[in-house]
């Protein structure tokens, strides 16, 4: 039996990421920070543990220290701008890919939708057994 392996890459493509098996989880974020990275109301990334992820190209690297006190590596591609995944504290051990990085046919969907409090009053997130956090 072959492991399923999903491909993104940044918007030029000199950044590139496959992760083989499936996520760790499949979460919808509508805390400030994410819908200021994501540059819309909320983000939706996917994460899978290292030891399932491989990189090519030579990304970028940004940390941010949030309010909590922990860390985030931000990884992006230094020609196009485009966030390729992050890495934070306290789950540095797995990779969080953007969504919409991924090539179409992913068959990603939510499994978590997380800081609904600050979520905007026009989003709806519905699904069947997609988890709903404040």
């Amino acid at each position: 039996m072959t492991e399923t392996t999903r491909c993104a890459s940044c918007r030029c493509g000199a950044v590139r990421i496959a992760c083989t098996g499936e996520p760790i989880r499949v979460s919808v974020c509508h805390c400030r920070e994410c819908k200021a990275r994501s540059g819309s109301a909320f983000a939706a990334q996917v994460r899978f543990p290292a030891e399932q992820v491989r990189t090519e190209g030579e990304p970028k690297l940004w940390q941010y220290t949030g309010d909590s006190g922990h860390t985030a590596d931000f990884f992006f591609c230094p020609t196009c701008g485009s966030g390729v995944w992050y890495r934070a504290r306290p789950y540095h051990d797995a990779f969080a890919i953007p969504l919409g990085n991924f090539e179409p046919g992913h068959g990603f969907v939510p499994d978590y939708s997380v800081y609904e409090e600050r979520k905007e009053p026009w989003v709806s997130i519905t699904g069947d057994g997609i988890e709903h956090y404040d």
